[in-house]
Protein backbone atom coordinates (compact mmCIF):
# COMPACT_ATOMS: atom_id res chain seq x y z
CA UNK A 1 0.00 0.00 0.00
CA UNK A 2 0.97 3.26 -1.02
CA UNK A 3 2.49 6.20 1.93
CA UNK A 4 -0.10 8.83 2.38
CA UNK A 5 2.05 12.07 2.34
CA UNK A 6 0.86 14.89 4.47
CA UNK A 7 1.59 17.73 1.89
CA UNK A 8 -1.90 18.65 0.58
CA UNK A 9 -3.63 18.79 4.09
CA UNK A 10 -0.88 21.11 5.29
CA UNK A 11 -1.13 23.19 2.79
CA UNK A 12 -5.08 23.61 3.59
CA UNK A 13 -4.66 24.15 6.82
CA UNK A 14 -2.02 27.02 6.34
CA UNK A 15 -3.92 28.56 3.67
CA UNK A 16 -7.13 28.77 6.02
CA UNK A 17 -5.32 30.47 8.92
CA UNK A 18 -3.50 33.00 6.20
CA UNK A 19 -7.02 33.60 4.35
CA UNK A 20 -8.57 34.61 8.18
CA UNK A 21 -4.96 36.91 8.42
CA UNK A 22 -6.17 38.99 5.02
CA UNK A 23 -5.25 42.09 5.50
CA UNK A 24 -2.91 42.21 8.84
CA UNK A 25 0.38 44.61 8.51
CA UNK A 26 3.35 43.23 7.23
CA UNK A 27 4.72 39.85 7.96
CA UNK A 28 1.06 39.04 9.95
CA UNK A 29 -0.64 38.24 6.37
CA UNK A 30 2.45 36.37 4.88
CA UNK A 31 4.11 34.30 7.13
CA UNK A 32 2.69 31.27 8.47
CA UNK A 33 3.54 31.31 11.76
CA UNK A 34 2.79 34.98 12.60
CA UNK A 35 -0.49 34.58 11.06
CA UNK A 36 -1.11 31.83 13.31
CA UNK A 37 -0.38 33.91 16.26
CA UNK A 38 -2.39 36.84 14.96
CA UNK A 39 -5.46 34.80 14.37
CA UNK A 40 -5.49 33.38 17.83
CA UNK A 41 -4.60 36.86 19.23
CA UNK A 42 -7.91 38.26 17.01
CA UNK A 43 -10.23 35.85 17.89
CA UNK A 44 -9.45 36.41 21.44
CA UNK A 45 -10.38 40.09 21.15
CA UNK A 46 -13.41 39.09 19.31
CA UNK A 47 -14.60 37.40 21.47
CA UNK A 48 -13.66 39.45 24.59
CA UNK A 49 -15.56 42.45 21.95
CA UNK A 50 -18.99 40.77 21.91
CA UNK A 51 -19.13 40.70 25.70
CA UNK A 52 -17.81 44.51 25.67
CA UNK A 53 -20.27 45.68 23.08
CA UNK A 54 -23.19 44.48 25.24
CA UNK A 55 -21.88 46.73 28.04
CA UNK A 56 -21.55 49.38 26.39
CA UNK A 57 -24.76 49.28 24.96
CA UNK A 58 -26.12 49.23 28.36
CA UNK A 59 -24.12 51.73 29.51
CA UNK A 60 -25.19 54.08 26.24
CA UNK A 61 -29.01 53.07 27.09
CA UNK A 62 -28.22 54.13 31.04
CA UNK A 63 -26.93 57.59 29.37
CA UNK A 64 -29.35 58.11 27.52
CA UNK A 65 -32.76 57.62 30.23
CA UNK A 66 -30.41 59.83 33.02
CA UNK A 67 -30.26 62.24 30.42
CA UNK A 68 -33.98 62.37 29.56
CA UNK A 69 -34.66 61.71 33.28
CA UNK A 70 -32.75 65.27 34.22
CA UNK A 71 -35.31 67.15 32.10
CA UNK A 72 -38.09 65.93 33.46
CA UNK A 73 -37.09 66.45 36.97
CA UNK A 74 -35.61 63.23 38.43
CA UNK A 75 -32.52 61.41 38.49
CA UNK A 76 -32.10 57.59 36.79
CA UNK A 77 -32.27 55.64 40.34
CA UNK A 78 -35.14 57.68 41.84
CA UNK A 79 -36.82 56.72 37.94
CA UNK A 80 -35.92 53.21 37.93
CA UNK A 81 -37.23 52.65 41.64
CA UNK A 82 -40.65 54.35 40.40
CA UNK A 83 -40.63 52.33 37.75
CA UNK A 84 -40.30 48.64 39.57
CA UNK A 85 -42.94 50.11 42.54
CA UNK A 86 -45.49 51.32 39.44
CA UNK A 87 -45.29 47.52 37.96
CA UNK A 88 -43.53 49.47 35.00
CA UNK A 89 -41.29 46.35 33.08
CA UNK A 90 -39.64 48.32 29.84
CA UNK A 91 -36.30 47.30 29.50
CA UNK A 92 -33.37 50.00 29.17
CA UNK A 93 -33.22 49.84 25.68
CA UNK A 94 -36.86 50.27 24.83
CA UNK A 95 -37.16 53.19 27.55
CA UNK A 96 -33.83 54.91 26.04
CA UNK A 97 -35.67 54.33 22.76
CA UNK A 98 -38.81 56.02 23.94
CA UNK A 99 -36.69 59.08 25.58
CA UNK A 100 -35.48 59.70 22.18
CA UNK A 101 -38.53 59.47 19.80
CA UNK A 102 -41.06 59.92 21.69
CA UNK A 103 -39.97 62.78 24.96
CA UNK A 104 -43.89 63.20 25.59
CA UNK A 105 -44.20 59.55 25.65
CA UNK A 106 -41.03 59.66 28.16
CA UNK A 107 -42.52 62.58 30.25
CA UNK A 108 -45.39 60.30 30.69
CA UNK A 109 -43.51 57.43 32.13
CA UNK A 110 -42.12 59.81 34.19
CA UNK A 111 -44.81 60.84 36.28
CA UNK A 112 -46.02 57.59 36.57
CA UNK A 113 -42.52 57.02 38.25
CA UNK A 114 -42.98 59.68 40.14
CA UNK A 115 -46.63 59.17 41.49
CA UNK A 116 -45.69 55.42 42.24
CA UNK A 117 -42.99 56.66 44.89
Amino acid sequence: MARVKGAMMTRKRRNKTLKLAKGYFGAKSKHFKMAKQQVMKSGQYAYIGRKQRKRDFRKLWITRISAACKLNGMNYSTFMNGLKKAGITLNRKMLSEIAINDPNGFAAVVEKAKAAL
